[in-house]
């Protein structure tokens, strides 16, 4: 299997195999869709829709890793830029892209995004890159400087994952980033155990202190959604909301542009027959 994997990825790019689904970030407070978050898909024509949890691993120790994430960043970025366009400037939508550890590592990250940025013609705001504490911390002055030379051509920056690394407060204050993203593992359990939820609440405490966004991942409840309201959470992300859907569905959400305040039942059935119908 692995080996059928390893040549089947070697030409899904180029087969077009690959592509890109989005799932809405949302401003807690308002209901605003403020963003989205790229995330690939493979359809293999024998084996149907492989996971990423099976290929992207294998993509990262081929290396296949860097030519697949370069056209995740382009697609993605013509897709924002469409957004931008359609929409107007007043609704300052902005891209989230992840990045591997093998993509922030390699020696010509930095050209990668400003080319295309350039050619794709999205202001450098309107990308937000996720890198994983992993990623950074096998030499953290080396992240730090590849960070602020992102930071200097004017796009943004996410600590992607955080509290399921090292999640060390002495880097994490000196780290150049705009966001900082809770793992769904804490949301997921923030209403079953007291620790999670006092984890939560630390890190937004924190965040607050240090001027950073703070996204929570996978809410899939009300109750979640208010508990993160109470904390103070800024923007959040999850099947409460949406599912990853692809660009045509996204586009009709970006349409709507609030889901309510209240998050009641109603709008959650709006949002699932909008789903339904596209």
């Amino acid at each position: 299997e692995r080996l059928e994997l390893e040549s089947g990825l070697r030409n899904a790019l180029e087969s077009g195999e690959l592509r890109l689904l989005y799932q809405p970030i949302l401003h807690l407070e308002t209901g605003e869709i403020i963003g989205g978050e790229a995330l690939i898909r493979w359809q293999h024509p024998t084996l149907g829709l492989v996971s990423p949890a099976k290929f992207i691993p294998l993509a990262e120790e081929t290396g296949l890793i860097v030519p697949i994430g370069a056209w995740v960043l382009r697609e993605a970025c013509i897709q924002a830029k469409s957004w931008q366009d359609e929409f107007g400037e007043s609704r300052n939508f902005v891209m989230s892209v992840n990045l591997s550890g093998r993509q922030f590592q390699s020696q010509n990250l930095l050209g990668l995004v400003r080319d295309t940025l350039q050619e794709t013609g999205l202001k450098p705001s309107g990308l937000k890159l996720e890198i994983t504490e992993s990623a950074m911390i096998d030499d953290v002055e080396a992240a730090i400087d590849k960070m602020n030379a992102l930071k200097d051509l004017g796009v943004l920056l996410a600590v992607d994952d955080f509290g399921t690394g090292y999640s060390s407060l002495a880097y994490l204050r000196r780290l150049p980033v705009n966001t900082v993203k809770i793992d769904q593992s804490f949301i997921n359990i923030m209403g079953c155990e007291p620790q999670p939820a006092a984890i939560v609440q630390t890190i937004i405490m924190l965040c607050r202190a240090l001027n950073l966004d703070v996204t929570g991942e996978g809410i899939e409840n009300k109750d979640q959604l208010l508990q993160l309201q109470g904390m103070g959470c800024d923007l959040g992300q999850g099947y409460f909301f949406s599912k990853p859907v692809d660009s045509s569905t996204f586009n009709k959400l970006l349409k709507t542009r609030y889901i309510k305040k209240e998050y009641d039942v109603e709008t959650k059935l709006e949002l699932k027959e909008l789903l339904r119908a596209a």
